[in-house]
């Protein structure tokens, strides 16, 4: 993977010799270059691939707090945030990563072609730990391949599209496979959901009620309730309150920001209920998890 690692980072490189910018656009992929803290996840309705390249990002979510190092993907999910952070970078040391842009239709093509055992063991986690690594590792190879097929303007869509079901083979069938099938379900069935839940994303900070977003997307309440926790998983203002914890969670380890700081900034009003909201989601109190997060990261 290593070869394919220096392979994709002198592509990129080059890119950016021509190339104003933190991104650059090949056709389904865009290549990012950062040399900042804080950065721009992609937002689309599409699924999507991020390769890291060189350096580390982290990813605040609900679910946890997530480092991709040189090599290593993630997947977009619904709640993927619209911010990513940088842990280490400077003019010489920059950030670099590959996104690509698949569409469901090329992912649920791939899918039913697939050997329905497969599927299970995806599905159910049993495929080894050593046959995902080696998958994981073929995927980096193919987005290479898919990358320098991409720049050729005589290369045929039939070496594109064959390319692009070996990475999305090598993506289902490594660590992140069980992750890759339940994004595309969601994200099948989220349609108009998607732009509610991105309000959200952006908006969190302030309050809103449910029926002025059912009214947005032109629903009554409950079906726009319905729709809504069945492709995010929850309800809109649980939704909210857990993007407002995750936030301010970024705050207080990433910017030193006290407890009371972080509270009103992410919109609490009281930081005796955000106190409440923080223990029942993260497991513990804002100073307490933060120390013992910061004692994790000195080991």
């Amino acid at each position: 993977m290593d070869t394919s690692l220096s392979r994709l980072r002198f592509e990129i490189r080059n890119i950016f010799r021509t190339e104003c910018g933190n991104q650059a656009k090949v056709s389904s992929m865009t290549a990012y270059r950062f040399v900042e803290a804080k950065i721009n996840m992609p937002q689309t309705e599409n699924p999507y691939l991020y390769l890291v390249l060189e350096g580390t990002l982290r990813l605040y979510t609900p679910s946890g707090i997530m480092d991709y190092m040189a090599g290593q993907y993630s997947i977009s999910e619904i709640d993927t945030p619209l911010y990513g952070t940088i842990l280490s970078f400077s003019e010489q040391n920059d950030f670099l990563a590959i996104a690509l842009e698949l569409t469901s239709h090329e992912v649920i093509a791939a899918v039913l072609d697939l050997d329905n055992t497969l599927t299970e063991r995806i599905m159910k986690e049993a495929i080894p730990e050593k046959e995902m690594s080696l998958a994981d590792h073929a995927a980096v190879e193919s987005v290479y391949r898919l990358l320098i097929t991409m720049q050729k303007p005589l290369a045929s869509d039939y070496i594109r599209r064959n390319i692009m079901r070996e990475v999305i083979y090598y993506v289902l069938c490594g660590a992140c496979g069980k992750q890759f099938l339940q994004a595309i379900t969601n994200i099948q069935n989220i349609d108009e959901i998607y732009k509610a839940n991105n309000w959200i994303k952006e908006n969190f900070r302030s309050s809103f009620t449910v029926e002025s977003l059912a009214e947005q997307q032109n629903m009554s309440v409950s079906l726009f309730h319905q729709k809504f926790k069945s492709a995010v998983g929850m309800g809109p203002l649980q939704c909210q309150k857990r993007l407002r914890l995750t936030e301010a969670r970024r705050l207080m380890l990433d910017e030193s920001r006290n407890v009371t700081e972080a509270s009103l900034e992410v919109g609490y009003e009281s930081v005796s209920q955000f106190i409440r909201d923080y223990r029942k989601m993260f497991g513990a109190a804002p100073k307490e998890d933060i120390s013992r997060f910061k004692d994790q990261l000195k080991k």
